[in-house]
């Protein structure tokens, strides 16, 4: 059974997209730990980072970096933290937080409560 990324990628299940390329996909999580906090995955479904093949593990790095620009320009925060967590969903993925203390990628913190607007506002910046 496909994971829940996997139809997050094919479009069965909506998403605030912020990148996408042949290999990859970037979107917005929607339990947010801050303004930006994106998740990438890699279209091959596979369920452990560290199970990737070298080639797809390193692609999908560069492609983060790509995006962790992106979200370090739209929210001034000093640096982009890099997060692989994994265990909620069976599918390898990384996620991209703002950061400007390490408190800021405290996944115990209250996630932010944002409107539908104002994720696609996030993305449409995002994905400029």
């Amino acid at each position: 059974m496909a994971s829940i990324f996997s139809k997050i990628i094919d479009g069965e299940i909506p998403s605030y997209k912020v990148a996408e390329d042949e290999n990859y996909y970037a979107f917005l999580d929607i339990n947010p730990l801050a303004e930006g906090h994106t998740l990438v995955v890699p279209k091959k479904e596979v369920d452990y980072i560290f199970d990737l093949d070298d080639k797809t593990l390193s692609g999908m790095m560069v492609f983060a970096k790509k995006v962790a620009a992106k979200i370090k320009a739209m929210t001034g925060c000093k640096k982009v933290a890099v997060v692989v967590l994994g265990l909620e969903v069976a599918h390898a993925h990384i996620h991209l937080i703002p950061m400007n203390s390490e408190a800021d990628v405290d996944f115990h913190r209250e996630k932010l409560q944002l409107t539908p607007e104002r994720f696609a506002e996030i993305a449409r910046k995002l994905s400029e």
